[in-house]
């Protein structure tokens, strides 16, 4: 069967592939630490699972509206309210298979041959993929490490053409946790101002697992001038560990939002309709799950810093949210393993990890920084120490004399 061009363009998401792999080999009894799942390792909390029993039990096992629940919209405008002060009408709202659908189906809903898309890079590994597949340029823009990995005004304006559709701001960021201020997202804002034609897509799914005092800002709360072209993309999986439950949403434009909705009614026609009711419960329950899983995040967070700073020939910086450490390997590049292999890439270094010390983790150029790899803190804290100490002692096992 010959496929499409569209497919041929596209690769697989190296993080599945990465985790796929983990999987092979645990298979064949291999015992490996895994760091590459960008997944919560709690469980889903307790109430929210028995609001899905109870939707069960009542028979809410039918179609729902293809954009979702009116019950679940109202909690996400309530929640929009409450965290940013935002007033999002319902007709504003649309409901997916998880926020990656609802991205998909937004540019879906707007590149066309030629449309470009901002992405800076580190990016999460499907927005360029994402881009290609609807037949538009994603335009990298690669931020550095010593702007803290953040898009610069001067960078934004300068990546800006006739043909500019979309810049996509992550916040938290993955792979590198960064999240914009308030001040920074203003002076972005003031040169989206003098581009009307730009849309943003904000993807904010790690927006509570934050490590601020503060509530992480969002553009649209900064900048309400914005309101028209900036579609906020979230959702249940991260903030309360619900990936396999399947919901994510948007918030936008009106006419966008239909347009999401027209292509959604023609692929998969709504969310699961018993998800939807779990995550009603989740928005608008208990959120002491959401406070005990950041604070758990935190530690992890410090102890695993500390321990790859600790480490000759890594380095890297604190993370302001999400669950992922980007690590600096570049001062490893051209090192000689004990095998006599020379490490000439990160994707050389990460294969060196897993084949000797059974540590998985993702290569950063999977995510447009070469030099670097992502290290999930998603998991219990005694993983964590045995791969960090692992990784120490692969990395004093190189020959010194070879690295640069």
């Amino acid at each position: 069967m010959q496929t499409a061009q569209r497919v041929s363009r596209i690769k697989p998401s190296p993080s599945t592939a990465a985790a796929q792999r983990v999987r092979e080999l645990k298979a064949t009894g291999a015992r490996i630490l895994d760091l590459t799942v960008g997944e919560p390792d709690f469980d889903t909390p307790d109430h929210v699972k028995l609001a899905a029993i109870d939707a069960i039990v009542r028979g809410e096992t039918k179609y729902t509206p293809v954009n979702g629940t009116p019950q679940l919209r109202e909690a996400i405008a309530a929640k929009l309210r409450q965290r940013h002060g935002l007033e999002i009408p319902l007709e504003s709202i649309t409901v997916g298979g998880g926020a990656k659908q609802v991205i998909y189906l937004a540019l879906a809903a707007t590149v066309d041959t030629g449309t470009e898309v901002i992405v800076p890079a580190p990016y999460w590994v499907s927005y360029p993929d994402m881009v290609l597949a609807n037949d538009g340029t994603p335009v990298v823009v690669e931020c550095a490490a010593e702007n803290g990995f953040k898009l610069t005004p001067g960078q934004l304006r300068s990546a800006i053409t006739p043909a500019t559709r979309w810049l996509i701001l992550n916040t938290p960021s993955n792979p590198a946790g960064v999240a914009y201020t308030a001040a920074e997202l203003r002076a972005l804002a003031d040169v989206l101002l003098d581009h009307p034609q730009v849309a943003v897509l904000t993807d904010e799914i790690y927006d509570e697992i934050f490590y601020g005092p503060e509530p992480m800002p969002t553009l649209l709360a900064v900048e309400p001038r914005l309101a028209d072209r900036v579609l906020l993309t979230n959702g249940v999986s991260k903030t309360y560990a619900m990936t396999g439950w399947r919901i994510g949403y948007g918030a936008g434009p009106a006419d966008l939002v239909a347009a999401i909705d027209k292509l959604q009614s023609q692929s998969s026609s709504c969310p699961s309709s018993v998800s939807q009711a779990a995550a009603v419960a989740a928005l608008t329950g208990d959120q002491t799950f959401v406070r005990e899983s950041v604070a758990a995040y935190r530690g992890r967070r410090d102890r695993v810093v500390k321990l790859v700073n600790d480490t000759p020939g890594l380095r890297c910086q604190a993370p302001h949210g999400g669950f992922y450490v980007f690590v600096d390997c570049r001062d490893l590049l051209g090192a000689t393993t004990p095998a006599g292999a020379v490490l000439a890439t990160d994707e050389d270094f990460l294969a060196y990890l897993l084949e000797t010390q059974q540590v998985a983790a993702i290569h950063g150029t999977a995510y447009g920084t070469p030099g670097y790899f992502r290290i999930s803190f998603a998991t219990s804290a005694d993983v964590l120490e045995e791969a960090c100490d692992r990784i120490r002692r692969a990395c004093e096992a190189l020959a010194p004399g070879e690295r640069r």
